[in-house]
């Protein structure tokens, strides 16, 4: 049995820590070491929950880092997370201990130079072009002088005070200002808002809608235009029912919303001038246009009134034509006066010579009593004639009627098959069997098409009647092909 006393082990020169001991201590180091940190990477793998968290991932060419931003710090961006954005995220780095990861708590986040902004810028506005909203075919012209202007733009600054004072110069018009804020976080939104909230007001409601809408801010950087450049802003222009000036920075300013309304202003002061047309110059237009019309109308009586001297140099006289004509109906009245009673008495006079060679009344009625009775004797003679010879012949008055009866019936039977007989052969049975008979213009019948000369009159009898028709020529006959074996 070993009775050597068991010898005791080395303590360990490391420190033991517990898991949660562990983990914060990471933290710390980290939170002291690196504080807080600008990171430069482009935006993945970008979630929104519910919750109002946004999770993404900021990577470059060789490493991702996970990053998330708070709720609390969305609504204080500058601008709008996108995946394939290069931004700059500033915040500081945490560690999240369930997981064993660190991460990058973003509170600021901006774009990573002019270079990313004017890509995100370039990608969509083909995405936008590709969709049809700027084509040129959408562009409305802008009224000619409209009643109610409505601007869109900041309510302090001198944008407005120019979009005002260059409308009371030219011609005064209702302005309705939609103040918006023009840069910022939630600024493009308030900006589409207004665009659709004033295409959206009544025409004859208490606030009007405009006749035409003015999108206005001034000169600044880019950042500083980029609510114009947001796709929620583009697309409210282009839906817009009103027609819409964009004037959105200096000269040499570009952006989104150009392209999508319907007329584009270097300056808030050329959108004025551009909405309303200065009231010297209309009234110049219309003195121009009136005394043009004035010119032309004179004009017009003028060769009016030449045309008329000419009709009038051919035209004959018409009070010495009314007179002769007056004078020659005077004198037709005068010897209608006096011919007609010279006619009466022409007339009376040739009836005095022929009454005495006609008749009496009376003895033309004599006459024709004379004959009447010999009329009625001729008919009474004639009566006791018949009645005589009725009387002399008793046999025929014993004849009895049925075998004259049979025999009419043997001659109606016969009667009656030759009528069919004859109705078969009629030539209209042969029409309504739908044959036709063609005859010439005199009504003599065809019977060959070589008699039927071209172009000549034909009519065509039907069962129902008849058509006029004109004939085209004969066409040949077509000569039957020889049988086998026979002599060509």
């Amino acid at each position: 049995m070993d009775t050597t006393p068991p010898v005791a082990k080395a303590a360990p020169n490391i420190p033991e820590f517990a898991v949660s001991e562990l983990a914060g201590a990471i933290r710390r180091t980290l939170e002291d070491r690196f504080g807080r940190v600008r990171v430069r990477g482009e935006i993945t793998e970008l979630k929104r929950y519910p919750s109002g968290h946004i999770y993404l991932s900021l990577k470059d060419e060789s490493a991702k880092l996970e990053s998330v931003i708070w709720k609390t710090s969305v609504p204080r961006l500058a601008i709008k997370p996108e995946n394939g954005v290069e931004v700059i995220a500033t915040g500081k780095i945490g560690t999240y201990a369930d997981r064993s990861k660190y991460q990058l708590v973003i509170d600021r986040l901006e774009y990573a130079g002019e270079g990313a902004l004017l890509a995100r810028i370039e990608k969509l506005r083909l995405r936008l072009l590709e969709e049809g909203l700027f084509d040129p075919a959408r562009k409305r012209a802008l009224p000619v002088l409209p009643r109610v202007i409505g601007v869109v733009t900041s309510e302090r600054g001198a944008v407005i005070q120019d979009i005002r004072t260059t409308i009371l110069r030219r011609f005064p018009r209702r302005l309705i200002l939609w103040p918006v804020p023009v840069q910022g976080n939630g600024a493009a939104e308030q900006i589409a808002a207004a665009i659709r909230g004033l295409g959206a007001l009544p025409p004859d409601g208490p606030v009007p809608r405009p006749d035409v809408i003015i999108v206005a801010r001034g000169g600044g950087s880019l950042e500083d235009l980029m609510a114009f450049n947001e796709e929620v802003v583009v697309r409210a222009a282009a839906e817009s029912p009103v027609p819409l000036i964009s004037a959105v920075g200096h000269e040499t300013d570009t952006t989104l919303i150009d392209f999508a309304s319907d007329r584009r202003a270097p300056t808030p002061t050329a959108a004025a001038e551009m909405a309303i047309p200065a009231r010297a110059d209309l009234l110049a237009d219309l003195s121009q246009t009136g005394a043009r019309l004035l010119q032309a109308g004179q004009s017009l009586l003028d060769r009016a009134r030449r045309r008329l001297m000419m009709a009038e140099r051919g035209l004959p006289d018409l009070p010495g034509i009314l007179g002769a004509m007056r004078q020659r109906l005077e004198d037709r009245g005068e010897r209608l006066a006096v011919a007609l009673p010279g006619l009466i008495e022409r007339k009376r006079g040739a009836l005095a010579r022929i009454a005495p060679r006609l008749p009496h009344p009376r003895e033309g009625m004599a006459a024709r009593r004379a004959a009447l009775g010999l009329l009625d004797a001729r008919r009474s003679a004639a009566l006791h004639r018949a009645v005589a010879r009725a009387q002399a012949a008793p046999a025929l008055a014993r004849f009895s009627a049925t075998p004259v009866a049979a025999l009419v019936r043997e001659k109606r039977a016969r009667l009656d098959g030759l009528v069919a007989r004859l109705e078969g052969v009629s030539y209209q049975a042969v029409l309504a069997r739908g044959f036709a008979l063609v005859s010439d213009a005199e009504g003599a019948p065809l019977t060959n098409a070589a008699a039927v000369p071209a172009g000549g009159r034909l009519v065509v009898t039907f069962a129902d009647g008849t058509v006029g028709a004109t004939a085209d020529g004969a066409k040949p006959k077509r000569k039957a092909e020889p049988k086998q074996g026979a002599l060509l």
